[in-house]
């Protein structure tokens, strides 16, 4: 149980007392009432007979009757099927996992339901903020205007159905405009954050032997300029299946010998902006993992998986339409991009923010949200956090916020409290997902009350629980996240996984036909639920997963280390907790403050400036498994106050005695702990 702390009216001196479990805001009827997630209960009383006594009874259903739920959500979101389906979910007589197959026959395509009608022509669907360059806004006709431009470009560069086109890229218009006109032509997109180094890139991209490669060579961050020719040069030498370069002329930054991204929409030939018809399950995106235990994993999302549950967590969930403007700060690497840019499909417009999150302060972004009249902003709970502790005040802003969207790691009751006396009556809409389904497992809506440090429920459709190792759903204590019926937006397959293998190791390794999301949960007798860390070695850094074999390759390169191991312990106030770096160093060698400056500073070119350990620890041994495999999970948990005798066997390890370095770096960390909390 947290610690009690205090909150108050906006602007007031904090005199209340906030427990976690604690209800802060109900919904009242006029909220209910208003509610999208109400007006589908309507629709399905008044189309298919269907009433629910409440917002549990509908969750029941829409995963008991997987057919039912899917195809009501898709004739309620008003889905474009250029080929109708035979039904919406093939049930099974064996196991349903993995394998699900949704909508047979159907083709459509996610573009089309992008894009808007006529009637959207005028409002404005897009506004481009950023540290680089002027901002910039597209109304929804101007957006199909230029989506039709780069649809025809890419066209004459002869991209077509199942070529990849891939983006090295910002968070800005372009973008997005490259990603619609890519998936408009039933090609596959994927993404890299600029502030990725090179090796994470091709580690990336060089899997989906892309055809053209978009790119930015430069921005700028905060105040600082980042030129990344090197990058690029690097990346396109290792990505020999490219037919083009395709720079997006982004601030005074340009790539040599590649086409210009101005110059080749300029270059219409007035083709009307058409969409290609696909398969329910063809490509839409690849998205990465983490890379933990080897290059990161390229997810394929399909195009009507991607399609249904965006709309419904955005309309449903997180209550937004054609009167809601979202913001929420996020780089193209991160799965809450897809979210961002997804908005669209109820017709809220979104705010696209590229730069320092934290430049000039830390209350750019909300400034930000007041600028652009944002209704819906993402606040990631470290940075809720990070304004609690600079403590910034926002009673000077004029704010249109009536929904803050919260992910990535768990927000604690404080930072609940924090925004409750900042912003007073506001839904704090807090979920968790991930990458793996491109969208929220546990979620808030609009009819269930915002509870002080846990996620409200469970998100329609998807069948969530907690087992214990025996495979036995609990209630009220730890347990594994997962996930008992199938859902459309989880994988299509791996890229480069043609049996399934690797998919069916990923997630159906230790419960047979059960996905395991590699969560810790713990589900309350009300629905309600806490999300407390990734349950492998996935490292969680301030909502940013990070994947460790990223460190290794890099860290294990340098001629004075043998080996290393990586561990982040989660901070429970929501901040991005302490990365730990521990290394094994060659015969000779010191572990001085100077290979420490260069151990940071190969991982910050390399990788990004999130994978800079807060330290750096030298250690006799890494332990191993007998099979060679790096045991980061019971080294975590011994430095989180376990015995080593609990979380590995000793004759299981090819070292007996690895372990001991960490044991005794745990009672230090115990020892110092003490001594901050009894000075």
């Amino acid at each position: 149980m947290n610690a009690p702390v205090t909150t108050a009216s906006p602007g007031s001196a904090a005199t209340t007392t906030v427990h976690e479990g604690d209800v802060l805001r109900t919904p009242s009827s006029t909220d209910i009432d208003a509610a999208r997630l109400t007006a589908f209960r309507r629709w399905l009383r008044d189309n298919r007979g269907l009433t629910f006594a409440d917002y549990d009874a509908l969750w029941r259903w829409s995963v008991d009757d997987l057919d039912g739920f899917w195809s009501a959500l898709a004739d309620f979101a008003g889905i474009r099927f250029h080929d109708a389906p035979r039904c919406a979910f093939v049930e099974s007589d064996g196991p349903e996992m993995p394998g699900a197959q949704w909508f047979p026959g159907a083709t459509l395509n996610f573009a089309e339901h992008m894009l808007g009608t006529d009637a959207d022509t005028d409002r404005t669907a897009v506004i481009g903020i950023s540290q680089t360059r002027p901002d910039v806004e597209l109304t929804f006709g101007e957006l199909r205007e230029q989506v039709r431009r780069a649809r025809n470009a890419l066209s004459r560069l002869g991209i077509g159905e199942g070529d990849r086109v891939v983006g090295y890229l910002p968070n800005i218009p372009e973008t997005l405009v490259a990603h619609l006109a890519v998936v408009s032509l039933g090609a596959i997109w994927a993404t890299c954050a600029t502030e990725f180094g090179a090796r994470s890139v091709i580690d990336r991209f060089g899997q989906v032997e892309p055809d053209v490669l978009l790119v930015a060579g430069g921005y700028r961050y905060g105040d600082k300029d980042i030129d990344r020719a090197d990058n690029v040069a690097e990346i396109r030498a290792n990505l020999p299946t490219l037919r083009a370069v395709v720079d997006i002329d982004y601030g005074p930054w340009r790539v040599p010998d590649a086409w210009s991204w101005t110059q080749l929409l300029a270059e219409d030939d007035d083709t009307p902006l058409s969409f290609t018809p696909v398969a329910f399950d063809h490509p839409l995106a690849v998205l990465f993992s983490s890379g933990t235990t080897a290059v990161p994993k390229a997810i394929v999302h399909g195009h009507g998986g991607i399609l249904l549950e965006h709309w419904k967590n955005d309309a449903l969930s997180w209550n937004l339409g054609p009167d809601d403007r979202m913001l929420w700060f996020s780089t193209t690497a991160w799965m809450m991009w897809n979210a961002l840019v997804s908005a669209l499909l109820v017709r809220a417009s979104i705010v696209m923010i590229d730069g320092n999150p934290a430049y000039p302060g830390p209350d750019w972004q909300w400034q930000l949200a007041a600028k652009t009249g944002a209704t819906f902003m993402g606040a990631a709970p470290g940075f809720v956090m990070a304004g609690r502790a600079a403590g910034v005040d926002l009673s000077g802003l004029d704010l249109k916020i009536t929904t803050i969207g919260s992910a990535g790691a768990p927000l604690p009751p404080e930072g609940y409290a924090w925004l409750r006396d900042q912003l007073g009556d506001v839904d704090i809409n807090v979920g968790s997902g991930g990458t793996d389904v491109c969208t929220g497992i546990v979620q808030h809506n609009p009819l269930l009350p915002v509870t002080a440090g846990r996620i409200s429920g469970r998100s329609l459709g998807v069948a969530a629980t907690a087992f214990d190792e025996d495979g036995n759903e609990i209630v009220g204590e730890p347990g594994e996240l997962v996930i008992t019926r199938p859902m459309p937006s989880m994988p299509v397959c791996f890229w480069n996984d043609p049996e399934g293998t690797r998919l069916a190791d990923t997630y159906f390794d230790r419960y047979a036909g059960i996905w395991r999301h590699g969560d810790w949960i713990t589900f309350y007798p009300d629905g309600s639920c806490v999300v407390s860390g990734r349950s492998d070695a996935t490292l969680n850094r301030g909502g940013v997963r990070l994947g460790t074999a990223e460190f290794y390759r890099v860290v294990e390169e340098m001629p004075e280390i043998s080996d290393s191991l990586v561990i982040h312990l989660e901070d429970p106030q929501g901040g991005n907790g302490d990365l730990i770096l521990f290394v094994v160093l060659d015969a000779g060698q010191t572990l001085d403050d100077q290979l420490r400056r260069r151990i940071a500073t190969d991982l910050r070119t390399a990788l990004s400036p999130r994978h800079v350990p807060d330290r750096i620890v030298e250690v006799a041994s890494v332990p191993r498994n007998r099979t060679g495999k790096k045991l980061e999970v019971p080294v975590k948990k011994i430095l989180q106050g376990a015995r080593s005798a609990d979380v590995a066997a000793t004759d299981a390890l090819a070292d007996p005695h690895s372990l001991d370095s960490f044991v005794e770096f745990a009672a230090e960390l115990r020892a110092g702990e003490k001594i901050r909390k009894d000075s």
